[in-house]
């Protein structure tokens, strides 16, 4: 079984706390089914809602899993960066372009709502894990994660402009089949989801049952996958997520059929 550097194999919780990251990962799966069907307040109430309970299951599996210390670290490292690159974007354009968060999506700080450095954290984690999986290198799990994470952003980012959560003010270059949003700010994503993953690998590895974020993942790649293609009439979008995202997941799905951790 592979543990990769740094490794230190764990035991799960038991009773019915483990079960807790569980309930917060059918939270989340339940609320975006129902996000598709409803619109207006409640439809933004989802998107707030859903983001807190993806992090949570995140949260929580990695403190009953991986420890105090461990989730402490990942959490200061995500939600930090997650605010201060976005602070950092909307104050000088760099490295997303020229943007704006509009007053929906709740209280923020320095024009950045709480829940965005969130959506940065809930994401990374799973994507950590999935690379460590078929990297044992902090440059290849930085370069990995980093695509990784950015190809999300295809998929997430026509999702939001399109409900008014944000805009650019300048489009510039986009990418063929996903107006709005500027090639700039896909490059951006990229350029920082490697640097936090380059700084998230410097944490411990250990083997423990990952079956809770391997669950999210697999959900967030085919759901947007298909809810573009036959929902949001998005090919273009279900296209560049599913191509850009896949060429990190589908390997790493086949490592997790061929050597299970467990």
């Amino acid at each position: 079984m592979y543990t990769g550097p740094h490794s230190d194999r764990g035991r799960g919780p038991s009773g019915w706390v483990s079960y807790l990251p569980w309930g917060f990962v059918a939270a989340t799966i339940l609320g975006q089914i129902v996000w598709v069907l409803t619109s207006g307040a409640p439809r933004t109430a989802l998107t707030v809602l859903t983001v807190i309970t993806f992090f949570l299951a995140g949260a929580t599996h990695a403190y009953l899993l991986r420890g105090l210390a461990w989730t402490a670290g990942f959490l200061s490292i995500t939600l930090v960066f997650g605010w201060g690159i976005e602070a950092l974007g909307l104050a000088t354009s760099f490295p997303f372009g020229t943007y704006a968060y509009a007053s929906s999506l709740g209280p923020a700080i320095a024009g950045v709502p709480l829940v965005i450095p969130l959506a940065w954290s809930m994401m990374a984690y799973p994507c950590l894990l999935a690379v460590q999986r078929i990297s044992i290198t902090t440059l290849g799990t930085a370069v990995l994660g980093g695509w990784l994470l950015a190809s999300w952003d295809l998929f997430l980012d026509p999702q939001m402009v399109s409900e008014g959560y944000w805009t650019w003010t300048d489009a510039g270059w986009p990418l063929p089949g996903i107006p709005g949003i500027p090639l700039q700010n896909y490059l951006g994503w990229l350029l920082a989801a490697i640097v936090l993953m380059a700084a998230l690998d410097r944490l411990p590895r250990k083997a423990v049952s990952d079956a809770v974020p391997n669950v999210m993942l697999m959900w967030i790649y085919f759901s947007n996958v298909l809810a573009n293609l036959l929902f949001f009439h998005r090919p273009g979008v279900a296209l560049w997520g599913g191509i850009c995202m896949g060429i990190v997941v589908i390997p790493w799905l086949w490592r997790l059929w061929s050597q299970p951790q467990w």
